[in-house]
């Protein structure tokens, strides 16, 4: 038996593994067993370009579990290594085979990248042994054993089976690793689409024997594959089915509805990747969707956080991206930065982009109908990137109150003979509460005005975006706003029918009512008849500064402030108001007005609420 030291730069590296390369234990058993697919993955190469001769037999990983014998193996049956390569490769920490193989068969394909990858066993066990045979002919069969310290012993074994035998001695503080359950756990994050064949024992298989009276059901004992060697993204999208790529998303998003679509991702220059992407239907539930692309490199699971190389915007998306070409840290645990992270997140916005346009382009009607989901991550896309908003405006949409969509110039050319205001811009009128604001939609639309539909997160950061951008020329108002209601001036220029003393008269019976609070200020205009007698207006920019302040959890919160519109035109006001010979009756009849505009945008409360609810009831 041969003994001696591992040839490392400090005194004992394994503390500084455990604490620093390989903080998450569980990854020990990724590593391992991905090692055990490099092996396998070597030896396939090597029998493909004729240096191993004759059939090379079973390949499939096994991880065998020994509880009572406290021991976890990982077994192949690949390329193995020589008692030399062991103490070239287990003995010189950082060392990589799996580099040095690279660099002599560039087409191949390897996971591993890092040499330290094998040490992470170290993390769960006081001792692991090695028993390996190399696939040379004539090799002799090694065994070595490392107690976690730079000691370690190497001596000659028989073997029969050609491949490597990790065998590691669970310690007493991570038992958990014994337990069958949470290896099959640590299987499934990491290892279900590995490139060969991944057992985990045995299970039972039901099967039918005999014909009519005679048929009964026998089970048998089969090996427990537990990956999928060939998912759907290394395959071509020609081989696969609609229901292909709907059968994948519902596996690994049970909860979820079928996706809208999907994008195939494959690229071999000048980066390799490849994956899919789906659409989910996601509403207004952005922050609940992040966190469900799953990035792998060479099929291991790497990581479910994208945010270095999936555009924010899309971080919504759902499904997996693979590419060996990926920059990860020795432990896989993040991304380092490189070249490649902008190439690869560019590609795939342009992707997306492409896509989209895509499907307006096959069929508007189709594509109009999934806008609802679709223009979270369109407005998403165009807040945050330039070159995707530019594209964007092909295919994105404003919808009305109506249920129409329409283009942005198609919207522009829609509104602007009545919409404009006297700086040019044409006016977009929304509502973000078409239910509550139903009062003012229908007087808009006596005016022939359109008013949009801005009901979700986004779009208070995609309309003041899109009036950043000059060229359109839009000015977003919402439809409460005194904005709206200088427009509607400009358009009727109506004259009132109260004379000046009258008017002077109804306006001071209103300021006694309203008694100005912050920035509140009763105005009379003359509007059509059939519009409120009294309606409630706020400035757009102190409504939306109000907004923004609210989103970002400012302290000391701006006070509202709002106008008090009174139609000097409306029956109510003209005929009844201003008969009241007596100030009390006046003022009564003005406190009921205004709390009824009041109460229409959601603002008469508490006790006010309850004494306005009391009188309506008392004068049924």
């Amino acid at each position: 038996m041969q003994k001696g030291t591992i040839s490392v730069q400090t005194e004992n590296i394994f503390p500084i593994i455990k604490k620093f390369l390989y903080s998450d234990h569980e990854i020990f058993l990724r590593e391992l067993v991905s090692n055990a697919v490099d092996a396998t993955s070597k030896l396939k190469v090597l029998a493909q370009r004729g240096e191993v001769t004759g059939e090379i037999g079973d390949t499939t990983v096994e991880v065998i579990l020994k509880p009572d014998e406290k021991q976890l193996i990982i077994r192949d049956r690949g390329i193995g290594m020589t008692e030399e390569e062991v103490l070239k490769y287990l003995n010189q920490i950082a060392f990589s085979s799996a580099a040095e193989f690279l660099e002599k068969y560039q087409d191949s394909s390897v996971i591993g990248h890092f040499g330290l990858g094998f040490y992470s066993a170290f993390m769960v066990a006081s001792k692991v042994e090695v028993q390996t045979k190399s696939w040379q002919p004539g090799s002799q069969a090694v065994r070595w054993t490392c107690e976690g310290s730079p000691e370690y012993s190497l001596e000659q074994i028989d073997k029969a089976e050609r491949g490597t035998d990790i065998i590691l001695h669970i310690s007493e503080e991570n038992e958990e690793f014994l337990g069958k359950s949470k290896v099959e756990e640590l299987l499934e994050k990491y290892c279900k689409y590995l490139p060969v064949p991944i057992q985990f024992g045995m299970k039972t298989e039901y099967f039918e024997t005999g014909e009519g009276d005679d048929k009964k059901e026998e089970t048998r004992e089969v090996p427990n594959i537990i990956n999928n060697p060939t998912p759907i993204w290394k395959k071509s999208p020609n081989e696969l089915s609609e229901e292909d790529y709907k059968a994948f998303y519902r596996e690994h998003y049970p909860m979820s509805p079928d996706p809208m679509f999907w994008i195939h991702l494959n690229i071999d220059y000048p980066f390799n990747l490849t994956g899919v992407l789906y659409f989910p239907k996601l509403g207004n539930a952005m922050e609940v969707s992040r966190n469900k692309i799953h990035l792998y490199c060479n099929q291991v699971f790497v990581t479910d956080d994208v945010r270095n190389i999936v555009p924010e915007w899309l971080q919504l998306l759902h499904g997996v991206i693979d590419s060996p070409d990926i920059p990860l840290n020795v432990s896989r645990s993040y991304l380092q930065s490189d070249g490649n992270v902008k190439k690869i997140s560019d590609y795939i916005a342009r992707k997306v982009a492409d896509k989209l346009h895509e499907l307006y382009k096959q069929d508007r009607a189709a594509f109009e109908e999934k806008w609802k989901d679709l223009g979270v991550f369109v407005k998403y896309g165009m807040v945050a990137d330039e070159k995707f908003q530019d594209r964007a405006r092909q295919f994105a949409f404003f919808s009305n109150t109506e249920g129409k969509h329409f283009l942005l110039e198609e919207y522009k050319d829609q509104i602007k003979e009545l919409q404009t205001d006297k700086h040019n811009k044409v006016v977009a009128i929304y509502t973000n509460d078409p239910a509550g604001h139903d009062a003012l939609i229908q007087a808009a639309k006596r005016r022939n005005y359109d008013v949009l539909v801005m009901d979700t997160v986004l779009d208070n950061h995609w309309m003041q975006h899109l009036e950043y951008r000059a060229e359109l020329g839009f000015l977003f108002v919402r439809i409460d706003s005194d904005t709206l209601d200088n427009l509607v001036q400009k358009e009727e220029a109506k004259t009132s029918v109260l004379s000046e003393q009258e008017t002077e008269t109804v306006k001071k019976t209103f300021e006694e009512i309203v008694k100005g609070g912050f920035g509140t200020q009763v105005e009379c205009k003359p509007l059509a008849p059939d519009d409120a007698p009294v309606s409630i207006t706020k400035p757009e920019f102190m409504r939306r500064m109000r907004e923004m302040q609210a989103l970002h959890g400012a302290m000391g919160e701006l006070p509202e402030s709002y106008n008090v519109v009174i139609n000097t035109n409306h029956p109510l006001v003209a005929q009844q108001l201003v008969a009241k010979e007596q100030e009390a009756e006046r003022n009564e009849m003005a406190q009921y007005l205004y709390d009824l505009a009041l109460l229409q945008q959601g603002m008469l409360k508490g006790a006010a609420l309850t004494k306005f609810v009391e009188k309506t009831i008392a004068k049924i």
